[in-house]
Protein backbone atom coordinates (compact mmCIF):
# COMPACT_ATOMS: atom_id res chain seq x y z
CA UNK A 1 0.00 0.00 0.00
CA UNK A 2 1.18 3.11 -0.48
CA UNK A 3 0.57 6.96 0.75
CA UNK A 4 -2.02 8.21 -1.59
CA UNK A 5 -3.84 4.49 -1.14
CA UNK A 6 -3.53 5.35 2.78
CA UNK A 7 -4.99 8.58 1.76
CA UNK A 8 -7.51 7.54 0.30
CA UNK A 9 -8.40 5.08 2.85
CA UNK A 10 -9.03 7.47 5.04
CA UNK A 11 -11.01 9.77 3.06
CA UNK A 12 -13.31 7.53 2.43
CA UNK A 13 -13.63 7.16 5.78
CA UNK A 14 -14.16 10.42 6.85
CA UNK A 15 -14.80 12.35 4.12
CA UNK A 16 -17.66 14.25 4.88
CA UNK A 17 -15.72 15.90 7.61
CA UNK A 18 -11.98 16.28 6.11
CA UNK A 19 -11.16 17.11 3.17
CA UNK A 20 -8.31 14.74 0.80
CA UNK A 21 -5.77 17.21 1.07
CA UNK A 22 -6.00 18.30 4.89
CA UNK A 23 -5.85 14.18 5.26
CA UNK A 24 -2.50 14.27 2.90
CA UNK A 25 -1.68 17.09 5.33
CA UNK A 26 -2.08 15.69 8.68
CA UNK A 27 0.02 12.45 7.33
CA UNK A 28 2.68 14.02 5.99
CA UNK A 29 2.95 15.36 9.54
CA UNK A 30 3.34 12.15 11.52
CA UNK A 31 5.55 10.97 8.92
CA UNK A 32 8.10 14.57 9.23
CA UNK A 33 7.49 13.87 12.88
CA UNK A 34 8.46 10.23 13.28
CA UNK A 35 12.21 11.04 10.42
CA UNK A 36 12.79 14.74 12.99
CA UNK A 37 12.80 11.87 16.18
CA UNK A 38 15.04 9.37 15.04
CA UNK A 39 16.99 11.62 13.70
CA UNK A 40 17.28 13.23 17.72
CA UNK A 41 18.22 9.92 18.33
CA UNK A 42 14.57 9.74 20.20
CA UNK A 43 12.01 6.56 19.51
CA UNK A 44 8.80 7.39 18.05
CA UNK A 45 5.65 4.69 19.45
CA UNK A 46 2.16 4.32 18.34
CA UNK A 47 0.43 2.50 20.41
CA UNK A 48 -0.87 -0.85 19.23
CA UNK A 49 1.05 -0.92 16.32
CA UNK A 50 4.87 -0.31 16.91
CA UNK A 51 7.97 1.19 17.80
CA UNK A 52 10.80 3.28 15.23
CA UNK A 53 13.87 3.72 16.45
CA UNK A 54 17.13 4.70 15.53
CA UNK A 55 19.95 1.48 14.57
CA UNK A 56 23.19 2.50 14.15
CA UNK A 57 25.47 0.08 11.90
CA UNK A 58 29.19 -0.42 12.39
CA UNK A 59 31.69 0.20 9.59
CA UNK A 60 33.05 -3.24 8.58
CA UNK A 61 36.86 -3.91 7.50
CA UNK A 62 36.21 -7.01 5.49
CA UNK A 63 32.76 -6.74 3.65
CA UNK A 64 32.14 -8.23 0.55
CA UNK A 65 30.80 -7.16 -2.71
CA UNK A 66 28.39 -9.23 -4.05
CA UNK A 67 28.94 -8.65 -7.67
CA UNK A 68 32.55 -9.37 -7.84
CA UNK A 69 33.80 -11.14 -4.23
CA UNK A 70 36.03 -7.90 -4.04
CA UNK A 71 36.80 -7.06 -0.66
CA UNK A 72 35.79 -3.47 0.48
CA UNK A 73 35.68 -1.24 3.57
CA UNK A 74 32.03 -0.26 4.52
CA UNK A 75 31.42 3.26 6.35
CA UNK A 76 29.07 3.31 9.40
CA UNK A 77 25.38 3.99 8.82
CA UNK A 78 22.18 4.87 10.37
CA UNK A 79 19.33 2.67 9.72
CA UNK A 80 15.94 2.55 10.88
CA UNK A 81 14.49 -0.27 13.02
CA UNK A 82 11.23 -0.81 13.62
CA UNK A 83 9.31 -3.32 16.42
CA UNK A 84 5.85 -4.51 15.93
CA UNK A 85 3.82 -4.18 19.52
CA UNK A 86 2.44 -7.45 20.69
CA UNK A 87 -1.20 -6.48 19.89
CA UNK A 88 -0.16 -5.95 15.95
CA UNK A 89 1.55 -9.65 16.20
CA UNK A 90 -1.32 -10.83 17.66
CA UNK A 91 -3.49 -9.78 14.71
CA UNK A 92 -1.65 -10.32 12.06
CA UNK A 93 -0.68 -13.70 13.58
CA UNK A 94 -4.44 -14.86 14.21
CA UNK A 95 -5.82 -17.15 12.14
CA UNK A 96 -3.04 -16.97 9.32
CA UNK A 97 -1.43 -20.28 8.90
CA UNK A 98 0.68 -20.00 6.12
CA UNK A 99 2.45 -23.48 4.94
Amino acid sequence: MVKSEIVSKLSDTIRPKIKKAEIEKILNIIVETIIQKIKLHKATEIRHFGRFSQKKIKERMNARNPRTGEIIQTKNKISIAFKMSKELRIKINDGNNIN
